[in-house]
């Protein structure tokens, strides 16, 4: 399987010859074939030329999740050929692909399952049409098989490339027949990722890798106070630097936040840096240097007095009263972090007249090109039809790149300049300008009847609003659904449950991260059912189980972890092992750690068992890898350091001092799959919300001690 821009694609395409466009069902709406165009004549989908090459499009960006094969892979499942056979051509966020250019929310496959397979099908069901056609036979006796079409009485065989012009004169089928599940060739087999062998010999291009003619460089000076603006600036030393061409101010926007700085624009990336030192800047920072997370923090705490606005009311938990002996409350805390791209945020802008021209590595291609009120043609005033986007290999997001502020300052800086701009954050600035998680403090309540029945749940969650910090459907009156996302949706059986919403007010801009809230909530209220087990005198794998009656995914989810976890295998002493499940918008996923407390007092994580329930799988192995991902992400948000302000900055910078997991502290990963039909399941994020709950009950299960706060440190 290869790739190829379609720039390249068009200008080696124009001799092609005769060629087939196939369209998409979008929304349940499928497209028409064209007539017989040569290539050069670029519409959606897939493409099947004369001469037997097929091109498929990939319109989810690949950002290390894998759909570069999976996306192709729906596709090529249904129209009967080979991945080998299929050329990927990567979408620009063009309009005739729809607006679902993105990846994020572990959407990729779960949304496209059914949808893409149409389209392999509808495209084979014409292919077989038009050789049934040829040789005068009835469609039903003939089969496609290897891009190739076979008629069942006599053997005769016509490739797909000698079929493109009768094809093309055939509507696609609106109902196309998909496959059985048991026939499947390709989806459900582990198969090497083909972006692997790129990205390991340096030919896969991300958007840090490209250069345009007469390109220059930028390097941004912005406010270290977050919340400042910039008052005036002193380019005169920057500017003897060798290599600087100009320095300009420039307004990067995010949501509500309109944040300003300063450009220096040189010959070479270097010298923008070395210009960048030079400047004397004077910001006004508005009384935000006197910010203090730790007062912050305090203050949030207080805030645990208000009631705050109910998300969800099952039951009638008011109308209940339970002994004092019989509630258990605690108090749960998340911090801030950062998304950590191993690609630095970076973009390439070039403005002429009323076209913009781009060059980035980007999660969200239909926000860049598209019409929507949240898209960049509201952010730069240019029509969206004058935008053209060039979308490369991401070099991960998290959630980082599904915003466009990086995009707007680089339009913005550009349209300063008669060439394009090349601008490059450095990790310092990628760290300690954010947006970042937002902090959550979770207040709990649960309580037992005298039969020793939980029959009361209260979560209330204390955080800044992601809604309002990216300025999207925010409303003071109404609870950040976003904020409280799964807390109501799991699947224990509890009679009366209450879940409460309190926005804080916050000047820190906050986004998106991988499994969003979930990765905060699920800590506070897995831990805590760990805590309610042990007031039953449960064990706390049991105790679950007993809130579980009546099937469900995460039932079977528990019951799997069980058995293939060795749950009842006893533990040597100083051992312990702990449990924790999470199911939201983007899947389920329970997993079990066991650690051990060493004599000098450190915890050792030794192992990690997964159970992630999918519905559906495409490659088990990538599922595998995202998930072992997803676990070591969860492991660096649980125990490393967090994101913090002091005097209004951040007090963290690189690598250096905001780590990461290393190798040697990885412990061993054991994923199992659970495919057996139904609704398909995301991948990417199912497995980081249970990870940092499992490990704190197990700490607790070795030593005694219950860790309510991350970080948390694994010295005890």
């Amino acid at each position: 399987m290869t790739t190829i821009t379609r720039r390249s694609f068009l200008k080696n395409a124009g001799g092609a010859g005769v060629a087939l466009w196939l369209g998409l069902y979008v929304h349940g709406e499928v497209g028409k074939t064209t007539s017989p165009v040569t290539a050069a004549h670029f519409t959606p989908w897939i493409l099947i030329e004369s001469g037997g090459k097929i091109t498929i499009y990939n319109t989810k960006p690949e950002i290390g999740q894998g759909t570069f094969q999976a996306i192709p892979a729906l596709i090529a499942e249904e129209l009967e050929v080979s991945l080998d056979q299929v050329t990927i051509l990567n979408s620009n966020g063009e309009k005739e692909l729809g607006t679902a250019q993105r990846a994020g929310g572990s959407a990729s496959v779960r949304t496209s399952f059914s949808d893409l397979r149409k389209v392999g099908a509808s495209a084979k069901e014409v292919l077989i049409q038009a050789a049934a056609s040829t040789w005068g036979v009835d469609a039903a006796t003939c089969y496609a098989e290897n891009a190739t079409v076979y008629h069942r009485a006599s053997g005769k065989s016509i490739a797909y490339g000698d079929l493109v012009e009768t094809a093309a004169k055939i509507e696609l089928p609106k109902t196309p027949v998909l496959k059985d599940g048991k026939d499947f060739k390709i989806i459900g087999k582990s198969m090497r990722r083909p972006d692997v062998p790129l990205k390991t010999n340096g030919s896969a291009v991300f958007g840090i890798d490209v250069k345009v003619d007469g390109m220059r460089y930028a390097s941004v000076e912005r406010c270290p106070v977050i919340g400042g603006t910039l008052k005036q600036f002193d380019a005169s030393a920057a500017l003897k630097i060798k290599g600087v061409v100009t320095v300009v101010p420039v307004e990067r926007v995010y949501g509500i936040h309109r944040n300003t700085g300063v450009a220096v624009i040189a010959d070479n990336y270097w010298a923008a840096l070395q210009g960048r030192k030079k400047l004397r800047v004077e910001w006004d920072t508005k009384g935000f240097e006197h910010f203090q997370s730790d007062e912050y923090e305090a203050g949030l705490r207080l805030m645990v007095s208000q009631e705050g606005l109910t998300d969800k009311n099952k039951g009638d938990i008011d109308a209940l009263t339970i002994a004092p002996e019989n509630l258990v409350e605690a108090f749960y805390e998340t911090p801030m972090v950062a998304h950590h791209p191993m690609e630095p945020l970076n973009c390439i802008a070039q403005v002429k007249d009323d076209q913009v021209e781009l060059w980035t590595s980007t999660q969200v291609p239909s926000n860049v090109t598209g019409s929507g009120p949240n898209d960049l043609h509201k952010l730069i005033g240019v029509a969206p039809e004058n935008i053209k986007l060039h979308a490369t290999f991401v070099g991960g997001g998290f959630g980082r790149r599904l915003y466009l502020d990086f995009i707007v300052e680089a339009v913005n800086i550009a349209k300063q300049v008669n060439y394009p701009v090349k601008v490059i954050w450095t990790r310092e600035d990628t760290t300690e300008q954010g947006p970042f998680r937002p902090m959550t403090f979770s207040q709990l309540q649960g309580g037992f009847s005298a039969e020793g029945k939980l029959v009361t749940f209260r979560h209330k969650v204390i955080s800044p609003s992601y809604a309002e910090s990216v300025g999207r459907n925010f409303d003071p009156n109404k609870v950040d659904g976003t904020m409280v996302e799964g807390i109501a949706e799991q699947a224990y059986e509890i009679p009366n449950i209450r879940t409460a919403y309190v926005r804080a007010g916050y000047h820190v801009p906050v986004a998106a991260w991988r499994s969003v809230t979930s990765s905060t909530v699920a800590f506070a209220q897995e831990c805590f059912l760990d805590e309610l087990a042990w007031k039953a005198g449960m064990d706390p794998m049991s105790f679950r189980l007993s809130l579980l009656s009546a099937p469900s995914d995460t039932k079977r989810v528990l019951l799997t972890l069980k058995e293939v976890s060795g749950w009842d295998r006893p533990l040597p002493k100083g051992s312990g092992r702990g449990v924790a499940t999470w199911e939201f918008f983007a899947g389920l996923c329970g997993q079990t750690v066991e650690v051990t407390h060493l004599s000098d007092g450190r915890i050792r994580i030794d192992k990690v068992v997964a159970v992630i329930d999918l519905g559906e799988v495409v490659n088990p192995d990538n599922v595998r890898n995202q998930t072992e991902g997803a676990i070591i992400m969860a492991l660096g948000a649980a125990v490393k350091p967090d994101i913090r302000l002091k005097h209004g900055k951040v007090t963290h910078h690189n690598f250096y001092d905001n780590l990461l997991p290393r190798i040697s502290e990885t412990p061993l990963i054991d994923v199992h799959i659970l495919a057996e039909g139904g609704k398909v399941k995301g991948v990417g994020e199912p497995g980081l919300p249970p990870f940092a709950p499992a490990l704190a009950n197990a700490i607790f299960a070795a030593t005694g001690k219950r860790n309510r706060k991350m970080p948390f440190d694994l010295h005890v």
